[in-house]
């Protein structure tokens, strides 16, 4: 019988840490099986007004809201420590982020298919996508799904310069894509999002919150490690609950399963905690360990971004309440051999200054060069055997030559696209006076251009991988997110992805939360 077979039976109780895009789904599937479910979350409750008001997403950065993480210097960055918002909050990174759903391309699950990871393959995965929509916009209708608890539209009115952006993409040579979730995901398009009457919807206003009567949710809980029954010597380990403090008490909890969505950050940092990783590092951490699984915290990797910045002579709108500062997108090939495209800029309506560039006034707008592709494999370790000691987060970004080719053509692409009439005319010929603000007329087009890639390095805020499903010696879940060598305890979230998706990961990560919900369901390990 095959390690994932149907054998066992659903739970009656679990505990699900993290109500993020994932956690919340897993939550409401078990609770609507008659399940009885506790949430925990580290953060408070989504009271913050620009968690819901579109326009506000950069004030949630550094707020109490996120988690506030580093990582360690980056050689390939030019030593600089990157910020890595991660949503500390009901709703998770879903209650700090743009919003933008897609789905990504099929290549990407029939990869994770074809790890030995059944059941992921773009056939499997459509009908469960469709499950999650409940879809109204343009594009092709019949490849969306329209009853599901997540509303999914691109029915808004574009801002004057997001339709010059994608104007210019267009005369740049890019199609006009007005499904990028539909038959094809390249060209250029108007984002999809997660929103419901000009505010934010994320899992947990979906799922969560019409069920709280049956869900017993709990804020402000950091889960320290899991609780393991020691009674029976020679078996499997088994979780049974997990250890958190909640204020100034330090609580335990149990239940039949436990469920780690905590994201690509904390599911490990627990599993690590608890003695469930590389043996040797455990040891060097002062954690003894009781799983040797080599691969907890290993695979890390994102997708990342370059601002590319321009001035306009004709003044652009500021802010609006319910108006998003980035509405447009676009998915491009910057080799034509690639079976996927490489690079998907993502556009503001702003000037994105970032961590590392001198603002140069408030008028302008960016286009954010994007690497969906990324070939570099960081990590994960404790520094430390304290729940208050640090992680030590190192993507290792921009290691691999390829990463640096693909996020520099993409620099190239984004200011073409700043030149062309849409954007560079004057305003009295129609367009928007736009003029290069950075790179800027004193970087050229090449290591200097490098340079400035590696400087300004940002995040796409899409961290995955540190505990990889599949069956392979560094898998750390089974392709039904049961942990390998232990009992009783899974991860569903982000982090179990082999690879990351050619795009944004909010929608993958509701799709493992559906998928994962299944799996305990159905008892499948």
């Amino acid at each position: 019988m095959s390690e994932h077979s149907g054998s066992a039976r659903a739970p009656k109780s679990a505990i699900v840490v993290g109500a993020g895009s994932a956690g919340s789904v897993v939550a409401r599937r078990l609770a609507d099986a008659g399940a009885e479910v506790t949430l925990l979350e580290a953060g408070g409750e989504d009271t913050n007004p620009a968690i819901h008001d579109l326009s506000r997403m950069g004030e949630l950065w550094h707020s109490p809201d996120d988690w506030d993480y580093y990582t360690v210097p980056q050689p390939g960055a030019n030593g600089h420590r990157l910020h890595w918002p991660r949503g500390k909050v009901l709703g998770g990174s879903h209650s700090l982020n743009a919003m933008i759903w897609v789905r990504c391309v099929p290549q990407d699950f029939d990869h994770w298919a074809s790890l030995g990871n059944d059941g992921w393959a773009w056939d499997d995965v459509l009908p469960v996508y469709r499950a999650i929509e409940n879809y109204r916009g343009g594009g092709e209708p019949a490849l969306h799904g329209a009853e599901g608890l997540l509303d999914v539209t691109d029915d808004y009115e574009l801002s004057p310069i997001q339709e010059s952006i994608i104007e210019a993409a267009v005369e740049e040579g890019l199609p006009r894509n007005p499904d990028y979730n539909g038959a094809s995901i390249e060209g250029v398009s108007q984002q999809q999002i997660t929103a419901r009457d000009g505010k934010r919807l994320n899992t947990y206003m979906a799922y969560v919150k019409p069920a709280r009567d049956r869900i017993r949710v709990e804020v402000g809980c950091h889960v320290h490690e899991l609780i393991f029954d020691d009674e029976v010597e020679g078996e499997r380990p088994r979780v049974v609950g997990v250890r958190f403090a909640q204020g100034d008490e330090v609580r335990e909890l149990r239940a039949d399963e436990v469920i780690l969505a905590a994201g690509a950050i904390d599911s490990p940092r627990v599993l690590l905690r608890s003695g469930i990783g590389p043996a040797d590092e455990l040891r060097e951490a002062g954690i003894e360990p009781r799983v040797d699984l080599p691969g907890v915290g290993k695979n890390l990797h994102d997708h990342y971004l370059a601002p590319v910045i321009f001035d306009t002579e004709k003044p652009i709108d500021p802010p609006r309440e319910g108006v998003s500062v980035t509405q447009s997108h676009l998915f491009w090939k910057s080799r034509e051999e690639l079976d996927r495209p490489d690079t998907q800029p993502i556009n503001f309506s702003v000037p994105m200054y970032g961590d590392f560039l001198e603002p140069r006034g408030a008028n302008g707008f960016s286009l954010m060069a994007g690497l969906v592709t990324p070939e570099s494999r960081g990590e994960i370790r404790l520094s430390g055997p304290n729940p208050g000691d640090p992680l030590v987060i190192d993507p290792q970004a921009l290691t691999a030559e390829h990463d640096v080719e693909s996020l520099v053509a993409s620099v190239r692409q984004c200011r073409r696209i700043g030149s062309q009439a849409a954007l560079a005319a004057a305003p009295d010929e129609g367009g928007w006076g736009a003029t290069e603000v950075y790179p800027g007329p004193s970087v050229g087009d090449g290591d200097d251009l490098v340079d400035y890639v590696r400087g300004t390095l940002a995040t796409y805020h899409h961290q995955v991988g540190t505990c990889k499903m599949g069956v392979d010696e560094l898998a750390v879940v089974s392709p039904r997110l049961a942990v390998h060598g232990v009992d009783g305890l899974r991860v569903i979230d982000a982090s179990v992805m082999p690879r990351v998706t050619t795009g944004n990961t909010n929608a993958p990560a509701v799709l493992i939360g559906e998928q994962g919900a299944k799996f305990v369901l159905a008892g499948e390990r």
